[in-house]
Parts: structure tokens; C-alpha cells; sequence
């Protein structure tokens, strides 16, 4: 009888056991396979327009990106990196405008680059598929840091990734100049649309890291 007790108690703690031991063998599983996204920016592959509202007309432009990596921890959201634009490159198609608002307005021979540096994301991107998130950081022009939240849509891929954003720059309000005129009143603020695309490169992550 205490033979028969006996084992009927050691089959229990094996059923018991069981869940716990597979939990353990999937958790590290996942942690032996986590991976650190590298997200590499394709100057060729990204576009940076801009639009600007104007009492008689409405003025659209692009600026190009020069370079950018962003580094992404998908298991604990972490982000890092940054996207570099350059602030000479700014066209709408008129001469005159583009000086006075390069030497005006940017003042981009002082400040040459526009930059946004990632600090968290808000949602989940997912490894391998389409996910819309927020991504908030610090967007510096005229050599001023400010705080921004920009919605994205982002798709991955094997090898290739590519995201569309949409967000505004309240230019005037962060102390650049109004280029508005006597007889011109322009926007105080600015719309961009960004697309950008480039390569992935995924790096194994050991436990513990």
C-alpha cells in the first residue's frame, strides 16, 4: 500500500512539474533566439516632403536624407539611433524662395543638418510584417532639441524594411522665422510626409545582454 501511495504522489509532482518545466524551456528558448534589429537607412529609398499652406497658394518642397541607423530591441522596445537630413537641400521649385529660405528661415549654412533621434517607441513593431506605431524623440533644427511623437506605419521584411510618417513642425513656435510678407501670409506650421526604406540586419542577442 505504501509502495502503490508513494508513486501515486511521485506521478502528482510530475504533473505538477510539468507546466513550470515548459514554461522554463519556452522562455528560454525565446531569450537564446531574442535579436537586435538594425534598421539602415537607404538615402535612395527615402523621401522627405514637405507642404506649406499660403494664402494665395500652397508650397510644396523635399529635403534628402543623408544617413541613419536606428537600432531596435524588439523583445524590450528599446530604440536607439538617428536620421540625418540635409538642411542645404531643401527645393520648392522657385530659386528665390529656396534662398531666402535657406538663408532666412533654415539658416542652414549655420545649421546644415536636420536630425531625430529615437527615444521610445509606443506600440509593438512586430519582427516580420506590417505594425503602426508612435515613435517619440528629439527632432533638432536650427540647432534646437524638441520633443516630438511621430505616428508610423513600418513593414519588415527578411532583409528590407520600409515606414511612412506623417507629422508637423511648428516651426514659428520653435523660434525659426515666419517667412510670411506684407502681402503673403504663410502657415505657422509645416507638414512632412516621410518615406523612407533601407536594410535589416538582425543580430543575435545572448541571454542576459
Amino acid at each position: 500500500m505504501g509502495t502503490t501511495h508513494d508513486l501515486t504522489r511521485t506521478r502528482q509532482r510530475r504533473i505538477v512539474l510539468l507546466p513550470s518545466l515548459l514554461v522554463f524551456a519556452i522562455t528560454t528558448a525565446m531569450s537564446s533566439t531574442a535579436q537586435q534589429i538594425s534598421l539602415q537607412i537607404d538615402p535612395a529609398k527615402t523621401t522627405v516632403r514637405f507642404t506649406l499652406d499660403a494664402a494665395l497658394h500652397t508650397v510644396h518642397g523635399t529635403f534628402q536624407a543623408k544617413q541613419g541607423t536606428f537600432q531596435f530591441d524588439p523583445t524590450s522596445g528599446q530604440i536607439s539611433g538617428q536620421v540625418l537630413v540635409d538642411a542645404k537641400s531643401g527645393q520648392t521649385g522657385n530659386g528665390m524662395r529656396d534662398r531666402k529660405m535657406n538663408k532666412d528661415v533654415i539658416e542652414s549654412e549655420q545649421y546644415p543638418e536636420i536630425t531625430f533621434r529615437p527615444v521610445r517607441i509606443e506600440g509593438t513593431v512586430v519582427q516580420q510584417g506590417k505594425s503602426s506605431v508612435t515613435v517619440h524623440g528629439m527632432f533638432t533644427i536650427h540647432g534646437e532639441e524638441h520633443d516630438i511623437g511621430i505616428p508610423a506605419r513600418v513593414e519588415i521584411n527578411a532583409d528590407e524594411w520600409t515606414a511612412t510618417a506623417h507629422f508637423s513642425v511648428p516651426y514659428a513656435k520653435w523660434g525659426l522665422k515666419n517667412p510670411s510678407t506684407l502681402f503673403l501670409r504663410v502657415s505657422e506650421s509645416v507638414e512632412v510626409e516621410l518615406a523612407a526604406g533601407g536594410s535589416v540586419v538582425k543580430n543575435p542577442v545572448r541571454p542576459g545582454q
